[in-house]
């Protein structure tokens, strides 16, 4: 499991786990450390996938079934334990998607709340029609890059930093962008959602999100672009809403 899953703090006696997935590109260790700030009722795991910190000589995964695949075969016993929410950013939303609708189909499982940020749902025409950033030459892949900020300008200037960086950012926009799945016919959850977005950041069909659930649907903007997030005080108010929607499930549950 610590192949896979980063956590720097154990709570076994948290109320509830909170699964992060990353950026693409990006690793675990912005998400783990959450699990130092959040309250002692709430144990953090964020997902580590292969090509990247411990795992950097790993093959990079190839499309969503398979990152899907690992996540559960080791988190699935984890998420049967005790109540699990489940947070994803960016290509880390579609990620969270993906894993909570496996979640609910083949195992019944259901998170007591999912939150998604900086992402377009996948079966939006927003998304479906978005310019594919993985077939940019590299000029124009870094112009991109340096325009969504989130990314400090002397890694972009670093070419042996660049040459680390560029291959696991490209492999996970590629499956990002080859991700196909229907709009769903009827809501597969039943908890609520949470959006979070930057309001400098290119639009997003946020909206469409509220087709997963028959629960609760909330939309949050930020100031800030892409990486809004990033910013201390964007992240202290994420916190504190994460912490309190998760403190109101678990008066439902008492």
């Amino acid at each position: 499991m610590e192949k896979v899953i980063s956590c720097f703090r154990r709570r076994p006696e948290a109320a509830f786990r909170l699964i992060c997935f990353p950026w693409a590109g990006g690793g675990s260790i912005h998400f783990s450390r959450w699990g130092n700030v959040l309250s002692s009722s709430i144990e953090v795991l964020a997902v580590r996938l292969p090509g990247r910190e411990s795992r950097a000589r790993e093959p990079f995964l190839e499309n969503m079934q398979q990152i899907v695949d690992e996540v559960l075969a080791v988190l699935l016993p984890v998420l049967r334990d005790k109540p699990f929410a489940l947070f994803g950013h960016s290509f880390g939303a579609l990620t969270c998607f993906a894993v909570a609708n496996a979640l609910k189909k083949l195992h019944h499982l259901e998170p007591v709340h999912v939150f998604l940020s900086g992402a377009s749902a996948p079966y939006s025409e927003l998304r479906r029609n978005a310019q594919k950033r993985s077939q940019l030459s590299d000029d124009d892949f870094l112009r991109w890059l340096t325009s969504i900020g989130g990314t400090p300008p002397e890694l972009l200037q670093n070419p042996e930093v660049l040459k680390l960086f560029l291959p696991a950012l490209k492999a996970d926009l590629q499956v990002m962008e080859n991700y196909r799945c229907e709009k769903p016919d009827r809501p597969f959850l039943s908890c609520s959602v949470s959006c979070f977005d930057g309001k400098e950041d290119v639009p997003h069909d946020l909206p469409a999100w509220r087709n997963i659930t028959s629960g609760e649907f909330t939309i949050r903007m930020f100031d800030g672009s892409h990486f809004y997030l990033k910013d201390p005080g964007n992240e202290k108010i994420l916190l504190d809403l994460i912490t309190k929607n998760l403190e109101t499930a678990e008066m439902d549950y008492l």
